[in-house]
């Protein structure tokens, strides 16, 4: 199967692991919409959404790059409706933009929560609400949400709980919306990685790019979401998955290449990931 001609929309898709996901669906000549806040590149961060809209095409994508802050649900629903008039639809909603703070309820400033909770949350249900008009004339529909596994272990709640809450959220989201969307044929699934990633937020929220030793590169994320994204008719859809098990299924036993350095150091198991 292939992506080509579908368009696929991207939220937090300026850098990391969005921007791969963007350049691995423009491999199968995808239309992507690079939906981010970024429109200039960070200093210490870098991209933008014109950047990787340059990426894709550079690839054989086609890409409108949109300012989109998915807090905004006006914002939102204008950028959903310019990129189904400009490509003629919208067939896959990547919800990835995300937010982090590992902090404990009694030093958390609330309004980081509200951030948090905006961005992680209530973003999927805006951004899927407001694609679900498009969704519905697809052939074959898909919303990816990047959540981890319902894994209640009290040590996800005992040192951050507020971040905790707000991506089990994303989750449960994708397991109410798989059963809600049924009818529709829309396939909802979530996605996380096993180990840490080499991206912004592990090197500036969870302890700096020393650990990128012990990390893979986010490309093991964009070719796991492929795998799903390619997949018809729900034939895999209300599943909250790890990168590697949908890998594993597809073929691939080697994971060797997604290793962001050549270190005998022991990867870095993820948050919310049983060991």
């Amino acid at each position: 199967m292939s992506l080509q001609g579908k368009t696929v929309f991207i939220t937090g898709a300026s850098r990391g692991i969005g921007r791969e996901i963007a350049l691995r669906v423009a491999q199968d000549g995808a239309n992507v919409v690079i939906a981010a806040k970024s429109t200039e590149e960070h200093p210490k961060l870098g991209g933008s959404i014109y950047t990787v809209a340059k990426e894709v095409e550079a690839i054989g994508g086609k890409a409108l790059a949109i300012q989109v802050d998915v807090r905004d649900q006006n914002n939102v629903a204008q950028a959903m409706k310019q990129a189904a008039e400009h490509f003629g639809g919208i067939d896959i909603v990547i919800n990835n933009a995300g937010a982090i703070k590992l902090s404990g309820v009694e030093m958390l400033d609330p309004n980081r929560f509200d951030l948090m909770y905006q961005i992680n949350t209530r973003a999927v249900l805006v951004c899927s609400q407001a694609a679900l008009p498009y969704l519905k004339k697809s052939e074959n529909p898909h919303i990816l949400n990047l959540s981890p596994p319902l894994n209640l272990d009290e040590k996800w709640f005992a040192s951050y709980a507020p971040y905790t809450i707000t991506k089990y959220g994303m989750s449960m989201l994708t397991v109410g919306m798989n059963q809600e969307f049924a009818h529709y044929g829309i396939s909802v699934n979530s996605l996380w990685p096993r180990t840490i990633i080499s991206t912004a937020a592990v090197e500036f929220s969870l302890g700096g790019k020393a650990l990128f030793s012990r990390a893979r590169k986010p490309n093991i994320m964009a070719d796991a979401a492929y795998q799903i994204l390619i997949s018809q008719q729900r034939s895999i859809t209300g599943r909250l998955m790890i990168d590697e098990e949908i890998l594993r299924e597809s073929g691939v036993c080697d994971f060797s290449n997604y290793r962001y350095a050549d270190s005998e150091d022991e990867l870095m198991v993820d948050l919310f990931v049983a060991e």
